[in-house]
């Protein structure tokens, strides 16, 4: 899955919590964070903290692969997360 935006990021965290029979309270607790801030990264909100992005999909046994450019198929089961995005929208959000 390439990941562009925040809402891709939080489906992706959605799927996979799914998947593995959590709900959004026990993610929570296990990440650190409040439930609404899991709810709120699932809708795709923008501006989480890139350390607890990591910790939450590490959480859920997501492998990240960087790449540059377009990969045009991803590679095996990992996720593709374009890491560069997020940063820069996050940037974005602090101006």
């Amino acid at each position: 899955m390439l990941i562009k935006t925040p809402a891709d990021i939080g489906a992706l965290i959605r799927e996979n919590r799914r998947k593995r029979g959590l709900d959004q309270k026990s993610l929570a607790e296990q990440v650190g964070v409040s439930r609404q801030w899991i709810i709120d990264v699932e809708r795709g909100k923008a501006g989480a903290p890139i350390g607890l992005l990591l910790r939450t999909i590490s959480v859920l046994g997501i492998a990240l692969t960087a790449e540059k450019g377009s990969p045009e198929k991803p590679h095996g089961l990992a996720a593709t997360v374009d890491i560069d995005s997020i940063v820069a929208a996050a940037r974005r959000k602090r101006k």
